[in-house]
């Protein structure tokens, strides 16, 4: 199987699984289902998929404090798109599992010496020793108390008034309220405000409509670690099919898309909403073998591609790629991840150009309208933290880089330059 740790005790290994296995679901087949839902519903055009969140989760970056401010951002993201556009926001996290990671070589040079590559928190530590890079089983266990933590607070703070609209201004934070973005955030929020106060002079009595006071947050990551995904798959009660209870949505990534390979059988097997990775070297004849072996039903939300081009190459390459989808009878949704094709370096750390990131998106959307089909969504690695990862944005300069990187694996969006982006997709979407 691609892209497995090299565990040092598969006894060790197995006795974990074996635990794993006992423990309750993180999530209920019954969620994913009105996810697929939605799903279909944005591969129409009557939605948009925002999927964001860290690149990696970490162990350290733990409290109720981080956990509420990254889904602080998410809301703003999504009150601006739907203000905007009149769309609903279908909002999926990369959250609450988002612990492990491919890589492109098993090993890392410093100052040469080569330890194995640092593969998320589910697996070893970032530190560069040896005792921190050894994979150890016993991280899956805490990536899923991690993981059941976190989602029990999201919980909560999704439906116990932490969402209401009528809250809308105190999801902003101090960094943000004094940029620019942070100004025009505020003022569709005042805009919010005196919808809902003109409805409640109406005598339409909010404090009873569940869509003003709570929203629908599902969770999503890789389904790379295939030992522990299998371990959290259950049987549904009701349908008799299969579930991968560790999160609402699980994807195949780039490096791990085979159509005969172990990933993408594991997706295969599972009702939940599942989606693809799509990079540079995917071809037509890839993305129509993975309908076929992911959707062969065509269940409507059941199947996503994320793509994941390149500002300087999504224009040549998305075309085929969607035109061979659509002559051969699916609609996936499409998503753009404009974060993963477009990272470079700055002083030997990977960044982001973030007029990289909007380009891919605007020519994601041009090349669907050329094509006639929907641009379903957009998938962004992003942090609450106010860090420099992602440059060449108002008031991020690439010297900040050095004093304010804190990316475990890769590049992500600040608060600030999140709401940048939700602006500008939110005034694709009306045009």
């Amino acid at each position: 199987m691609a892209q497995q740790p090299d565990w040092p005790d598969a006894g060790e290994l197995d006795d974990v699984l074996r635990y794993v296995r006992r423990l309750p679901p993180l999530v209920f087949a019954g969620e994913a289902r009105r996810l697929q839902q939605r799903l279909a519903e944005a591969a129409e055009g009557r939605a948009f998929v925002l999927q964001a969140g860290d690149c990696a989760e970490s162990f350290a970056d733990f409290s109720a404090d981080s956990i509420r401010d990254k889904l602080k951002i998410i809301l703003q993201m999504a009150v601006v798109l739907t203000y905007g556009t009149g769309l609903p926001v279908v909002k999926v996290g990369r959250i609450a599992g988002q612990f492990a990671k491919p890589r492109s070589r098993p090993t890392e040079r410093n100052g040469g010496v080569e330890l194995p590559a640092f593969r998320g928190h589910a697996v070893n530590g970032d530190e560069f020793d040896a005792a921190a890079r050894r994979p150890d089983p016993a991280r899956l266990i805490r990536a899923y108390q991690q993981s059941a933590s976190t989602l029990n607070l999201l919980r909560a703070l999704t439906t116990g008034g932490f969402a209401d609209l009528r809250r809308i201004h105190a999801w902003n934070q101090e960094f943000v309220t004094a940029s620019a973005q942070g100004r025009r955030y505020a003022d569709i929020a005042r805009e919010v405000e005196r919808a809902v106060v003109f409805m409640e002079a109406c005598g339409v009595d909010l404090s009873r409509e569940p869509a003003v006071q709570q929203v629908e947050l599902y969770t999503s990551h890789e389904a790379l670690l295939l030992g522990f995904e299998e371990a959290l798959t259950r049987r549904d009660s009701l349908t008799g099919d299969w579930y991968d209870c560790s999160a609402h949505l699980l994807w195949v990534g780039d490096r791990t898309r085979d159509p005969q390979g172990a990933h993408v059988e594991f997706a295969s097997g599972i009702k939940n909403p599942v989606a693809v990775k799509l990079g540079p070297a995917a071809t037509a004849d890839d993305v129509v073998h993975l309908c076929r072996r992911l959707d062969p039903d065509r269940v409507p939300g059941r199947l996503s591609f994320i793509t994941r081009l390149g500002s300087a190459r999504v224009e040549n390459l998305l075309p085929p790629l969607v035109r061979a989808v659509r002559e051969a009878g699916w609609k996936p949704l499409w998503i753009c991840d404009p974060m993963h094709g477009n990272t470079t370096s700055v002083d030997g750390r990977k960044v982001r150009t973030f007029d990289d990131i909007l380009t891919e998106i605007k020519t994601f959307f041009v090349v669907h309208q050329q094509e006639g089909t929907v641009p379903a969504g957009v998938h962004l690695e992003l942090t609450h933290e106010a860090v420099t990862e992602c440059v060449g944005a108002l008031h991020d300069p690439e010297e900040d880089v050095e004093d304010r990187y804190q990316a475990l694996c890769d590049p992500r969006l600040n608060a600030r330059q999140s709401l940048e982006l939700a602006l500008e997709i939110a005034e694709l979407l009306r045009s």
